[in-house]
């Protein structure tokens, strides 16, 4: 099968290799239709890790997919072959106490999807995941679609963490696909009012499009000072997607007392800081959050039934051999990129 390897820093190789076994009877072989490029992919692209968690080469990254069933173990139930599904790229033990709790999404024993040192990703034709990771479908979703539903069903899962309630107010700091997943699945859950900030003139455009109340660049505006002129008394709840040391600080000066932050971007750095006077003063809580749990299923239904449009965030489709092309356009954000899917 043909398979992108990531082969060092910023370089893939189109590589021949074979086609993974159904070995266990709860394995599933998966046709990749389409791949979708996302950020903590493109940090392995163009550094070679994210914080410690380092790529051993050659390596195939991506979580991100949309797939047709091609074979099943001999006890496997839920899924066919011929069925489309979605993926969910985290493999849970189901045995450890954290499963047993229903967290799954911190088992003790985790295994992610393209995730180093774990389980080879998925810009390739085919792979073999377990039963429990494949999401069968009867509407007609599109491929792009389908790649769509991970980020979804992370932005799901910060919203119900969140305890976002109708009419609460609300920021997202950073308008990728899952901040602006973020803003739809808060708008969905009925926030009063969503506040974007985002870079990137075309993410700008995006989230004021898709329901943002105001939409800010704190490379031209003082995101504080705007936030606040327009919400005195601060935000119930902050959804920190950039992953930087100037969002976390950002998010601390917005919130209200008893507000709440939710930290969804992945930082490069090993470590971030906090102003703990400043956060002990007005009783913030932080709450990190660990991908997804049991979300997926949500995310599809509401994609199905058109309660959620995502479409707009498909900006851009790419062949196999265009893959180190994709990943250079969203490390540098440009072409108003959203949302690369490379498509098999």
């Amino acid at each position: 099968m043909k398979a992108i390897v990531l082969s060092g820093i910023r370089e893939f190789e189109i590589r021949d290799i074979p086609v993974p076994a159904v070995k266990k009877d709860t394995d599933v072989l998966l046709k990749i239709e389409a791949a979708g490029v996302c950020g903590s992919d493109v940090h392995y692209y163009s550094r070679g890790c994210i914080g410690s968690d380092s790529v051993q080469y050659p390596f195939i990254i991506g979580h991100e997919c949309a797939a047709t069933v091609k074979d099943v173990g001999g006890a496997v139930s839920r899924v066919n072959a011929g069925d489309r599904v979605v993926v969910e790229p985290a493999i849970s033990c189901n045995v450890c106490d954290q499963c047993m709790a229903g967290r799954k999404n911190t088992c003790r024993n985790l295994k992610f999807l393209g995730y180093p040192g774990q389980v080879e990703g998925c810009l390739c034709e085919y792979i073999v995941m377990p039963e429990a990771n494949c999401f069968a479908y009867s509407e007609n979703l599109t491929a792009g679609q389908v790649v769509l539903c991970e980020p979804l069903a992370i932005a799901l899962y910060a919203v119900k963490q969140s305890g976002l309630k109708e009419d609460d107010s609300c920021a997202i700091l950073g308008a990728g696909p899952i901040g602006l997943s973020c803003l739809l699945a808060a708008i969905y859950k009925g926030a009063g009012r969503c506040f974007v900030t985002e870079k990137v003139d075309e993410r700008i455009k995006a989230a004021e499009s898709n329901g943002a109340e105001w939409v800010g660049s704190p490379e031209r505006e003082n995101i504080v000072k705007e936030i606040l002129k327009r919400s005195p008394e601060g935000l119930d709840v902050v959804f920190e997607c950039a992953g930087q040391q100037e969002t976390i600080d950002e998010a601390i000066e917005i919130l209200k007392p008893g507000g709440k932050m939710m930290i969804i971007g992945i930082p490069e750095t090993e470590s971030v800081s906090f102003p703990i006077h400043r956060m002990r003063r007005k009783e913030i809580s932080i709450v990190n959050v660990r991908r997804q749990n049991n979300c997926t299923q949500a995310a599809i239904d509401l994609i199905a039934k058109g309660s959620i449009d995502v479409d707009f965030m498909l900006t851009h489709r790419f062949r196999p051999e265009q893959a180190a092309k994709a990943f250079d356009m969203a490390a540098s954000y440009r072409d108003g990129v959203i949302k690369a899917v490379i498509e098999f």
